[in-house]
């Protein structure tokens, strides 16, 4: 028996859930799990469900296709995915993937990690995960990024590039070749407070909540489509340190909730938000 996501993100008309239905019952797939839903304002429908049947994934696209002809229908076999983490110098939502990913609590195989520093190579190397100091200085921004890519393309199949506290803006070139699979964690204080140490700007305005935000990164860098979010009470009594310090622990909670989200492939993209099924 095998095990399949099938997600679909067609223009919404009556009886699609009916047609999608019966071609799982013509196909004697049995339905594990489904979720749906329809956003009004641009009339569009998502399903994604979990079937298990004894068809082949081709067999179950192509029926799919034939009955929904207008929709995107993505069938997916259910397997690790491969990521490439980019880091710079900050060590804790890198610590925290590698710490995830040598317990087994994420389905992700971590290819390997990419800095522009040789600072966290000791930290990376205890989990036998490989390391590649790409340094920056003296390269113009885009010869860097072919550097990147070049690297990048010795992997093979990459499905995800986390960027963990990596501090290098990426140029509309790069994100061009991972559309919606470059995944970036940020304190939630932008865009009211940039630039070098928001902690202690948020500090200095008497900020009540921090938090951390997961997003897609597009042409628009940290205007990409949101997947996860959170926040936590703060009050006077904290120094801009201790600020730092809890949102750091939001920052990790934030960006592995955003990973297993699109590891699990429960991500759409439409209209530079993201539907969560």
């Amino acid at each position: 028996m095998k095990l399949y996501r099938v997600l679909i993100d067609s223009k919404d008309e009556k009886g699609l859930v009916y047609r999608i239905s019966k071609v799982f019952f013509e196909l004697d797939l049995n339905i594990e799990r489904n979720s749906e839903f329809v956003d009004e304002e641009y009339r569009r429908f998502f399903m994604r469900s979990v079937v298990r049947g004894r068809v082949e994934e081709h067999e179950l696209q192509e029926a799919l296709a034939k009955e929904l002809p207008r929709a995107s229908i993505r069938v997916i076999t259910p397997r690790k995915k491969r990521i490439v983490i980019l880091a710079t110098k900050e060590s804790h939502v890198l610590g925290d993937l590698l710490m995830r990913h040598f317990d087994g609590e994420l389905p992700i195989e971590i290819v390997a990690v990419i800095s522009n520093y040789d600072l966290l190579r000791s930290l990376v190397e205890k989990f036998k995960i490989d390391y590649f100091h790409l340094p920056h200085h003296d390269l113009e921004r885009s010869e860097h990024e072919e550097k990147i890519l070049a690297l990048l393309e010795l992997f093979g199949r990459i499905d995800y590039i986390v960027l963990a506290k990596y501090m290098r803006i990426l140029t509309p070139q790069f994100v061009s070749h991972y559309e919606n699979r470059i995944i970036n964690i940020h304190h939630s204080f932008l865009p009211a407070f940039i630039g070098a140490n928001p902690y202690k700007q948020a500090f200095d305005r008497g900020v009540k909540i921090i938090g951390a935000t997961a997003h897609f990164v597009n042409e628009r860098l940290d205007e990409g489509p949101i997947i996860a979010q959170d926040v936590i009470p703060v009050d006077h009594t904290y120094s801009w340190q201790q600020m730092r310090q809890a949102g750091r622990d939001v920052e990790k909670v934030v960006l592995a909730r955003a990973l297993r989200l699109a590891v699990e492939d429960r991500i759409f993209v439409h209209a530079n938000k993201t539907v969560i099924l």
